[in-house]
């Protein structure tokens, strides 16, 4: 018997601007939708040379839960769109 661990697929975006890297980070941490992580946020300076322009990818990671199957491709098939597959342990039945 094979158990998984599968976990939603959801991704947020948002831009945000500031004068320092400190002011971004902090914009991006204060502005992080509950359950995700910050996956990346490259920056980029404004075409003013002043402004420091970031574009935050957010993860969803709270949402997780198992299935179980006999095979890899009978568990394959378990999982629902939207989802993807974690990792996969053989359990004793």
């Amino acid at each position: 018997m094979l158990r998984a661990t599968i976990r939603l697929v959801e991704t947020v975006e948002l831009e945000v601007a500031g004068q320092s890297l400190e002011e971004v980070h902090a914009q991006l941490a204060s502005n992080c939708p509950p359950g995700f992580d910050l996956a990346k946020a490259p920056v980029r300076m404004g075409k003013t040379g002043g402004q420091i322009n970031a574009l935050g990818t957010y993860h969803r990671r709270d949402t997780s839960q198992e299935i179980t199957a006999a095979t890899m491709s009978e568990l394959s098939a378990l999982v629902p769109e939207g989802w993807t597959m974690l990792h996969v342990q053989t359990v004793a039945e």
